[in-house]
């Protein structure tokens, strides 16, 4: 027997909201949420765990940071040492003022190319990856609620779902929705 979902649409961004409050509340599983935008909010009401991208975006940070002072004590100090505007060049520590900006910038650069590739990574987003989403409507103006069925009575959950503000309801089988 193919399991079955339901695909709840609304049209407000704080109808869903609160409607999937009702629906946590009443303990039904959401298996996924699909929006033109952010909603504040959301993954909180969900109750999906706290991201890591933060931390992965400060060790990413670091490794830029490593990475400059590496490359800049090779190149400078090095291999190929110069006397540029009077400055010494006998040890990085004499010569660090000037390479603060350079520190800066690669920890920047590492941080947010390296975040981004983690991120698309994690999400599974990839160039010309087919795009997984149900209904086109929800790139545009409307918000779609996918509910788990389970084990609960399709009846009683679907006049469930319309007490929450939809505006459209379907009942599809899991292997039709992909």
């Amino acid at each position: 027997m193919a399991s079955k979902v339901i695909h709840a649409i609304y049209n407000d961004d704080d109808i869903l909201l609160q409607a999937v409050k009702k629906v946590r509340n009443e303990h039904y599983h959401i298996e996924e949420i699909y929006t033109p935008f952010h909603i504040h909010g959301l993954d909180k009401a969900m109750g999906l765990a706290d991201t890591r991208i933060a931390i992965t975006s400060f060790l990413y940070g670091l490794v830029g940071l490593i990475f400059s002072v590496v490359m800049m004590n090779f190149i400078m100090i090095d291999d190929w040492p110069q006397n540029i505007g009077g400055k010494p060049s006998f040890s990085y520590i004499e010569n660090m003022p000037a390479f603060v900006p350079i520190m800066f910038e690669l920890t920047v650069y590492f941080a947010a190319h390296l975040m981004v590739i983690t991120f698309y990574l994690r999400s599974k987003i990839w160039p010309f990856k087919k795009a997984e989403n149900p209904d086109l409507r929800t790139t545009d103006d409307h918000f779609l609620m996918v509910v788990d069925i389970g084990k609960h009575d399709i009846n009683e959950l679907t006049k469930f779902m319309h007490n929450t503000g939809i505006v459209e309801i379907n009942v599809i089988d899991k292997d039709e929705d992909h």
